[in-house]
């Protein structure tokens, strides 16, 4: 049964995606689970899967066009079955078909138009070129004044025209993306994805490559650049003595709970921004919203972007409940599985370079948020201590705050808040 696939809504905040790949093309064969195409929404990439068996009869949204939610995408159907129902407007389009060689009688030649007719040419010349099926106003003449004569049309050779060059969608797309000629690229036939790629090592060995954004990557760069251009923002840094946290990583250990520094991190975090409306608050207009909940984001690096999965309600929940579903929504941000209600909704985000041995930086306000964290690198700092120096471990947080509603020195009391309670743990039973 035909079966027309429209573009899904995966979120109840999601309104529009852009098809950013095509797995199969028209005429293609699809079965269950088969990946149709991969669908860019303004958060993240989602694998769409065919859920019926058939042939791709039309694709309506080609690669890299945008469409709202339930927009018609394409149509699976039996081969011979009659999609007509299913194309907008009701009526299948109809293939205008060149005609035949076989069909074109002998000796047949389409009317000229009227400025080819007036050629300069003698009668004689003309007659010839009629007879020899010649088109008179592609010769040229070598008489006075340019005039055609019999000789010049016994000498006319066609330029025979080199057939046009076939190519699938995607590998026109990625040719044009890559200012490759088709006309260049070695095929036995159609020209298809696989053909372009084998020619890009060698159109991309000069200096330069020109690239276009991922939707993920435009929607990082506008957001990034709306939060620089309307954040007043200051960057508050300072450094946490972690040896107790390493103490307690090593008694969860013992217990079978294995937790990360931004586990802990991420605790304790939830945990005091109810002490600090101003931290978990956002801007709209003139008006401060506070919130009453913690809705915590973890910045998620990927191969071609950043996501920002939220834990809802992290301050209600235990270390090891945190830790686990921290490591899912990784693993699925990382996977391709998460849906936009998962990156949405934040009021707070903690964003960790520490392991790549960044010592400090200023990260950017994820809007409409008013303040994120950084989580730098630790390092071993000699200390001063009853029997003379001992070496212990520090790691360095980075908290960028939006001036225009936390002051410095709310900041300063929020940052050092947090040290106190990642230094003595046992302040979680207080």
């Amino acid at each position: 049964m035909a079966k027309l696939i429209v573009l899904p809504k995966l979120g109840l905040t999601m309104t529009e995606g852009t098809i950013a790949r095509w797995y199969k093309q028209e005429g293609d064969e699809v079965k269950v689970g088969d990946i149709l195409y991969d669908l860019e929404t303004d958060k993240l990439t989602n694998e769409i899967e065919a859920r019926n068996d058939g042939i791709i009869r039309k694709i309506f949204i080609q690669e890299g066009e945008k469409a709202p939610c339930l927009a018609p995408v394409a149509i699976i159907a039996a081969a011979d079955e009659d999609i007509s129902d299913l194309m907008p407007g009701g009526t299948e389009p109809v293939m205008k078909e060149e005609p035949k060689a076989e069909e074109v009688k002998a000796g047949e030649v389409p009317a000229p138009e009227a400025s080819k007719a007036n050629a300069p040419a003698s009668p004689a010349a003309k007659k010839l070129a009629r007879e020899k099926g010649i088109d008179i106003s592609l010769v040229t003449g070598t008489g006075p004044g340019g005039r055609i004569t019999i000789e010049d049309v016994e000498k006319y050779t066609p330029v025979q025209e080199a057939p046009p060059v076939k190519a699938s969608p995607t590998a026109e797309k990625i040719a044009a993306d890559k200012g490759i000629d088709l006309k260049d690229i070695p095929s036995e036939g159609r020209i298809m994805k696989a053909d372009v790629e084998k020619v890009i090592p060698k159109a991309e060995a000069g200096g330069e490559e020109r690239v276009k954004m991922s939707g993920m990557r435009k929607v990082i760069a506008k957001r990034m650049a709306e939060s620089w251009n309307t954040c007043p923002t200051v960057t508050f840094d300072i450094s946490v003595d972690i040896t107790n946290m390493d103490h307690l990583r090593d008694l969860l250990k013992k217990e079978e709970v294995s937790v990360s520094y931004t586990d802990i991190i991420a605790f304790m975090t939830a945990r005091t921004l109810p002490e600090f409306p101003l931290v978990n608050s956002s801007v709209d207009g003139t008006d401060i919203i506070f919130k009453k909940y913690v809705n915590l984001g973890i910045a998620v690096a990927l191969d071609d972007g950043l996501l920002v999965p939220v834990i809802r309600d992290a301050d209600k929940k235990g270390l090891k409940e945190l830790s686990t579903e921290l490591k899912m929504l990784a693993t699925d941000a990382r996977a391709g599985r998460l849906g936009p209600d998962s990156l949405s909704g934040g009021t707070f985000t903690i964003t960790n370079l520490g392991m790549f041995g960044i010592e400090s930086f200023s990260p950017i306000i994820n809007l409409p948020e008013v303040a994120i964290l950084g989580v730098n690198a630790i390092r071993e700092v000699v200390v001063p201590d009853c029997c003379g120096f001992t070496t212990r471990k520090y790691m360095g947080l980075s908290l960028t705050a939006d001036h225009r509603v936390v002051d410095g020195s709310v900041a300063a009391q929020f940052l050092a808040r947090l040290r106190k309670k990642l230094e003595n743990p046992a302040l979680l039973f207080i």
